[in-house]
């Protein structure tokens, strides 16, 4: 397929699932049930975490979450204490256990303390590549003391790892299009820079389309499909994950 008709089949599908019909389905719902940024953040982060197997089952724990946390999440990480803590003590959503949610918990409760924003832990400054943002945020994240089991949770470009869970909530926090999906609350970084949330579904999609040639679904592999991606869009590249996952995985259910 010649680039430009690649280009109008791809436009034609973010059209289609960038609406706030989309919203209800995907775990950004979680997010969209706050107004206030630092909810949006915190309530953002951890659907994005949890970002992994059935879509349902994600958005049924994340909200089992936000109840836990009374739907204030950034009031509770700001002020809890062992009584509230013990309202979590039974979470638990595949691997990620109530052990690794006191961390986060904490680790929210010290960031908070001392920033407006979570913005501030990816981006210290601006400048920074999403490369850069992600291996210091993980750095910084555990930079407290913390169980060694809790950082499987959180990937990094210097693992290798293609980060898609958290290519996926920058690309929500970043991303301002006035269509009502994306949030666009964070300025340190413009759309871009973003990379493109890269999982089996995005990936087989890429690779059927000819803008992923690597055989690993690595960071190399999110950074190559974002390179194909910005020759269709250099200031947006990152809003074709929404054709993309919507080929593969709504339109392959059909």
């Amino acid at each position: 397929m010649k680039k430009q008709e690649l280009k109008k089949l791809l436009n034609q599908k973010v059209d289609f699932y960038n609406q706030p019909s989309f919203i209800k389905d995907d775990p950004i719902c979680i997010p969209h049930l706050f107004t206030q940024k630092q909810d949006i953040e915190i309530a953002g982060f951890f659907a994005a975490i949890f970002a992994w197997g059935n879509r349902t089952t994600i958005i049924n724990k994340s909200k089992e979450l936000m109840l836990l946390m009374e739907m204030q999440p950034h009031q509770f990480c700001l002020n809890h204490n062992s009584h509230r803590l013990k309202r979590l003590a039974g979470f638990k959503h595949r691997t990620f256990t109530a052990d690794d949610l006191y961390y986060f918990v904490e680790f929210f409760h010290q960031h908070y303390s001392k920033h407006e924003s979570l913005e501030t832990a990816f981006f210290p400054r601006k400048g920074m590549t999403v490369e850069e943002g992600l291996n210091h945020f993980k750095n910084y994240f555990f930079s407290f003391e913390h169980l060694k089991r809790t950082e499987k949770h959180i990937s990094s470009p210097k693992q290798k790892s293609s980060c898609k869970r958290l290519n996926m909530y920058l690309r929500w926090m970043v991303r301002n299009d006035n269509k009502a999906v994306d949030f666009g609350i964070w300025q340190n970084i413009s759309a871009a820079e973003l990379i493109c949330p890269l999982d089996v579904h995005v990936s087989r999609i890429a690779r059927q389309y000819g803008l992923l040639h690597r055989k690993q679904d690595d960071w190399e592999a999110a950074l190559e499909l974002t390179a194909n991606l910005r020759i269709l869009d250099k200031q947006d590249p990152v809003k074709y994950d929404f054709a993309l996952f919507g080929t593969g995985v709504m339109e392959t259910k059909r």
